[in-house]
């Protein structure tokens, strides 16, 4: 069903990242049409698209549905048990690479254990029913040891890299401490084979009191993550606190900072750590603020889109309204707020096989909405 046409107006781009040079304003007007797949979704948090048609969706209470291509809902049973709570819950879900072969899905999700809850990786096969799809074999095949209380800061989103490894975002639960000690999965990028072990190559995989999955750390909470597909390099966008939610391109051990340093204050306006730099901590390539609390990021291929061409795209909570950043090579040059008229959070985005570009929206009426030019 299509809703309305929206409007889209730019944001004039002010100074961005590492601040020391001034970015373009991006002047064109964007259109789209908005066409509910389906809604009536409670709190989305993620979307992937089978190869057969349709979509798995997770709810962060713990549910996986699979949405057929007309809208319609079924639960997909054999998710594990979630520990559902603030941000916490089921979270991810991704194919295998070889899905067509092996059916396999992964699911990011908060776990409880007696230490608190922590984020773990499942994995299982999706097979299909009469009405739908259920899940077999399904089993817990990582744990971090980012154990707290309360419900902030699990992360999580998983990635394929072009060599078959899986990165998995971990959130430091609050604490940010955390996030500087190698020893610590939280406020980490983790690099997994598909099996949960620590991938060959990984920096730390030879170092004692460090933990073999990292890939790199001194992250805050981390809700988005993809591969550029022009380079093959994972990028990720993370959560700021009041202020300086960052964009980074994270590479094998190395500090990406928090909370030594940080673009952002804390929320009672008291500076962060040592300011904005530190030796041996690197620099993010963009950063908001005010903070947009960043969810879910997409690159724009292809032709649907022809004004969208080198875009990143990114879903905002707080802002309430889809970021589009346009890019020459890794360096954001312009910033445009699209959706704006929609007045809702956005959880995910996502470029689809079919061309098109879908969001899901967070709320307990949450809706999967497909972006037609």
């Amino acid at each position: 069903m299509i809703l309305r046409k929206m409007s889209v107006f730019t944001l004039v781009a002010a100074l961005f990242a590492a601040a020391s040079s001034a970015m373009t304003a991006a002047t064109a007007q964007s259109a789209v049409d908005l066409e509910t797949v389906t809604d009536g979704l409670s709190y989305p948090w993620s979307v992937a698209f089978l190869p057969q048609g349709g979509y798995l969706v997770t709810e962060r209470d713990g549910a996986l549905k699979f949405v057929s291509a007309k809208g319609r809902q079924s639960i997909v049973p054999g998710t594990p048990e979630v520990f559902a709570q603030g941000q916490g819950g089921l979270l991810d879900v991704v194919l295998s690479p070889d899905f067509q072969t092996d059916a396999t899905i992964f699911l990011s999700f908060s776990d409880r254990s007696s230490q608190g809850a922590g984020t773990s990786l499942f994995r299982a096969r999706l097979v299909p029913e009469e009405t739908g799809y259920r899940l077999e074999d399904g089993r817990t095949v990582f744990t971090g040891n980012n154990t707290a209380g309360g419900g902030r800061h699990f992360g999580s989103r998983l990635v394929f890299a072009p060599d078959g490894s899986l990165f998995m975002t971990v959130g430091e639960r609050g604490d940010g401490k955390r996030a500087q000690d190698p020893s610590d999965h939280a406020g980490s990028v983790l690099r997994l084979t598909p099996e949960g072990k620590p991938a060959p190559g990984n920096p730390f995989i030879d170092l004692q009191d460090h933990k073999p999955e990292i890939w790199s750390f001194g992250h805050r909470n981390p809700q988005s993550a993809a591969i550029n597909p022009h380079t093959g390099d994972l990028w990720t966008v993370e959560h700021g606190a009041r202020g300086g939610d960052e964009i980074n391109i994270p590479e094998a051990g190395k500090n990406y900072g928090w909370p030594v340093i940080s673009y952002g204050r804390h929320y009672s306006g008291a500076m962060i750590g040592e300011g904005t730099s530190a030796p041996g901590m690197e620099q993010p390539i963009h950063y908001w603020d005010p903070s947009i609390a960043p969810s879910g990021m997409a690159f724009v291929t292809g032709n649907t889109y022809p004004d969208w061409q080198g875009s990143l795209l990114v879903g905002a909570l707080r802002g309430q309204h889809l970021a589009r950043l346009q890019l020459e090579g890794d360096a954001v040059v312009s910033q445009e707020k699209l959706l704006t008229d929609l007045g809702e959070r956005i959880r995910d985005v996502r470029h689809g096989p079919d061309g098109f570009v879908y969001v899901l929206t967070d709320s307990d009426e949450g809706r999967l909405i497909r972006l037609k030019p």
